[in-house]
């Protein structure tokens, strides 16, 4: 059986454009302090390097690290061993569709959504 796992590409990508935004925003506050503009402008850079910061360490820990968060990727029970199942009163173990990735009882044949075999 199949499973969504989380996938490192999407978060790879998150975390060099968080970086990226990062070089912008110390640009922003240089550029706002050399023109002499209000502190609000250099305060917005500094809000902006913050949430850069902290979407970076998602993004990095979510791309490199073990236990992901995002989901993105379908892959076999093989190739990663965490299981993404809960139970629902008490009538069974929910899986997921490793085509749509629609929630499918382990019952279940084919899926709801995408009508594709899943056993």
């Amino acid at each position: 059986m199949r499973q969504i796992k989380p996938g490192h590409v999407p978060s790879k990508i998150g975390f060099f454009s968080s970086i990226a935004a990062i070089i912008f925003a110390i640009f922003w506050i240089l550029g706002a302090v050399e023109i002499g503009a209000p502190f609000v402008f250099p305060l917005f850079g500094i809000v902006f390097i913050i949430i850069g910061i902290a979407y970076a360490r998602y993004s990095y820990k979510n791309a490199f690290g073990e236990k992901l968060i995002s989901v993105y990727d379908i892959v076999d029970y093989s190739e990663e061993n965490e299981i993404i199942e809960r139970k629902i009163n008490d009538t069974g173990v929910i899986n997921y569709s490793p085509y749509c990735g629609n929630p499918v009882k382990e019952s279940f044949s084919f899926c709801p959504k995408c009508g594709k075999k899943i056993k």
